[in-house]
């Protein structure tokens, strides 16, 4: 119904917890065959992290306590536009770089790792303060579970791909879904490289242009907005 409407509409939702309402229902109908207790869900702060605390919400409805983490990848980007993914970083170096890209830019190694080594620091202060405010931690009891991969939407994917090499390389996922309410069909394509299962609400062609079109509500989300989402899951497991 969702893929209906979006081939002859641009959908626009409310807001990320909108979106993540809309995104749970089509997980659900993914694993219909599959016990929810058995899943857990990563969020991509900041703003997938409001996204994924939605979809879990809405998975553990059913009385099925769905376990939630976050998991913190970081964009490099173009030295001449900070808005443009050449790559993404985890905080262990694990990588992707749009090749291509990089080189039709001009762009030298010595930036590219100048970018992933501030990128990495930044991702170290969120890892100490995401989890100096929570115990919550399941990166380590992935290998026979279903795991869910969850942003507020991709743009390039490079977050995404990055992040999904990062818990396939580490952790083994019994299958790995990446799962987000709006991407382009290209990258969508990248993203299906990098897991087993790609679910997305809408998919537009020549008419995207940032994930932000497409939602009424798009305001950036504040550390303490993550803290707070971390601490309500902690005292909730």
């Amino acid at each position: 119904m969702f893929e209906a409407i979006s081939r002859r509409f641009q959908l626009k939702f409310k807001d990320r917890a909108s979106a993540g309402n809309i995104l749970a229902e089509i997980i659900k109908d993914r694993l219909k065959k599959e016990k929810l207790e058995q899943c857990i869900v990563f969020g991509v702060p900041r703003g997938g992290v409001v996204t994924a605390d939605t979809v879990v919400r809405r998975l553990s409805a059913a009385n099925a306590a769905v376990d939630f983490d976050i998991i913190i990848p970081r964009k490099l980007t173009d030295p001449d536009n900070k808005e443009q993914a050449i790559g993404a970083v985890m905080e262990d170096g694990t990588t992707y770089l749009d090749e291509e890209l990089i080189s039709m830019l001009q762009i030298t190694p010595e930036y590219v790792e100048k970018e992933k080594a501030e990128q990495i620091q930044e991702i170290r202060r969120r890892n100490a303060l995401y989890y100096s405010k929570t115990s919550i931690n399941c990166h380590d009891h992935l290998k026979d579970r279903a795991t869910i991969l969850v942003d507020d939407g991709a743009a390039t994917g490079a977050t995404l791909i990055a992040a999904a090499r990062w818990l396939r390389k580490k952790h083994t996922p019994k299958r790995l879904i990446i799962a987000v309410p709006v991407a382009p069909k290209d990258t969508i394509k990248l993203l299906r490289q990098e897991s087993d299962v790609v679910e997305v609400v809408t998919d537009p062609s020549s008419m995207f242009k940032s994930v932000e079109q497409f939602y009424q509500d798009f305001k950036p989300v504040p550390d303490d907005k993550v803290v707070e989402i971390l601490r309500t899951r902690n005292m909730s497991m």
